[in-house]
Order: structure tokens, then sequence, then C-alpha cells
């Protein structure tokens, strides 16, 4: 049975949408009938170019040629969908991780939202609708101390300013909703455990379990597809979700314990 999500000529921005998550959010809105404008540093191969800004949200500077594109190209947005995030931070624990690195983190997953937002919202309270999505991570709850503080402290800022900002303004008509990815099967974590099979002399299958066994196990036994994320995401962001505010949703295949 196929669900009509009412997202038909909405318009929305992705961040991030030129790869992994951030690709299937634009794939499965464009074919919703949604009018979307995607952004990322380099422009994509499987994107018109009016459907495309490139801009580095690390900087205040790419942010606001973003809101300028969204009020040029689109008139408004009723939809942000913010799935830029990710970590460059070395292993080694907190000892290797100096101010450089902690501002790193914090300007990719954090201040892109904090930035978008601040420009974007006042359009969207003055029509009295929107949505805005902020894609956060387990990883505010399940560190990986070696490899992940800096990251995970920034993703847990992340969850709670859209926790903050949902107070504020659902009452005007704007719902914020955090959506929690586990370990997704992009291109990137394919790599990984590929580079971990070789190592340990295994095959790409014992390469996930290696991940997986990092992480405490996924009790559904595989990391979530990227389309998975963005069917959660489209449905959030329908007004068939219109009563769904200032909370998180998991989808992390069981990862996170609950009591």
């Amino acid at each position: 049975m196929n669900f009509d999500l009412g997202l038909s000529g909405c318009r929305v921005l992705v961040t991030a949408g030129t790869q992994g998550v951030g690709h299937a959010v634009v794939s499965l809105f464009r074919q919703l009938g949604a009018r979307v404008l995607a952004t990322a540093r380099r422009p994509p191969e499987h994107l018109p170019d009016e459907c495309f800004v490139a801009a580095d949200l690390t900087t205040p500077e790419g942010c606001a040629s973003v809101a300028k594109a969204v009020a040029g190209r689109l008139g408004g947005v009723d939809v942000i969908v913010h799935v830029l995030g990710g970590s460059s931070s070395p292993a080694g624990g907190f000892a290797v991780l100096g101010d450089a690195e902690w501002h790193q983190e914090l300007q990719r997953n954090l201040f892109p939202a904090v930035r978008l937002d601040r420009a974007l919202l006042p359009g969207m309270i003055a029509q009295g609708a929107g949505v805005i999505i902020h894609v956060t991570s387990i990883q505010d709850r399940l560190p990986l101390p070696e490899s992940t503080t800096a990251y995970a402290a920034a993703k847990a800022a992340l969850s709670t300013y859209s926790k903050s900002l949902s107070k504020e303004v659902t009452p005007k008509g704007v719902r914020v909703v955090r959506v929690s990815p586990g370990w997704i099967e992009t291109d990137a974590s394919v790599a990984l455990a590929q580079r971990l099979a070789e190592k340990a002399g295994t095959d790409y299958e014992g390469g996930k379990q290696i991940i997986m066994d990092s992480l405490g196990g996924i009790p559904l036994g595989r990391p979530s597809k990227p389309a998975e994320i963005a069917n959660l995401i489209a449905f959030l962001a329908s007004p068939l979700a219109a009563t769904i505010t200032g909370t998180e949703y998991v989808i992390d295949g069981g990862t996170v314990p609950v009591a």
C-alpha cells in the first residue's frame, strides 16, 4: 500500500545532500514531488543545477550563501533536513584532541544547523508552518572514547539545541524533530569495513562484524541503509506526523540498550 505523504510541492532544503543519507533524502523527496535544494561542497552528477548550491557550511559565509539561495530559488522553505555531520578527528582518545580538533567537530556537527536555522526560521514563523529535522547520532549516548569523543559531544550539543529550539518555536507553528541513526551502510562505512577486513584477514562481512562488535552489537544483525533513514525523515516531515515535535527517533537496529 502506498501512502500519500502530502509532500508534493513542499520546499525542502537538505544539507550534505549528495552522498549517503543526504543523497537518499534528496532522492526520496524529489520522488514525492517536493521542490528540493541540496547543498554540499562539490556539485554532484545526479542533480540538475537548479536543485543544488555549492557551499562550505562549516563557515558563516557558506551558510549565508545557502540561505540566500533558498530565498532566491525556492522563495522560502517548508522543511529543513540537517544531515551534515561526521568526524575526522584522529584516534587516540582525549589526549590527541586539541582545540583545533574540537573546533572542527563543532563547526561541522553543530554550527551549520544553528546558523541556517537562525537565518531561515523567521520565514517559517512568518508563514506559521515548517518542519526542522536535525540528524543527530546514537553516539551522543554511546561514544567511542578511542575515536569519537569530540564528534559525540558535538552531536549531543546538537540534540540539546534541537530540544530547546522545539520548545521555543513549536507554539509558533514550526515542528522540530531529531533523527538519531546508528551505524549506516554508506560508501564511507563500506570502505571502513573493507579496510578492517583486510587488516584482520577476513572478508567484508567479517569487517562489518568487527564494527558491530565495537558498538556492542546490533540485534538486527546489520547496519541501516541510507534509504531506511530517508523513509523515516520523510514521514516525520509530512503532515501525517503533524503532532510530532520536540522528540528524538532512534533508528539503529536495536544498538542502544533499552531498560
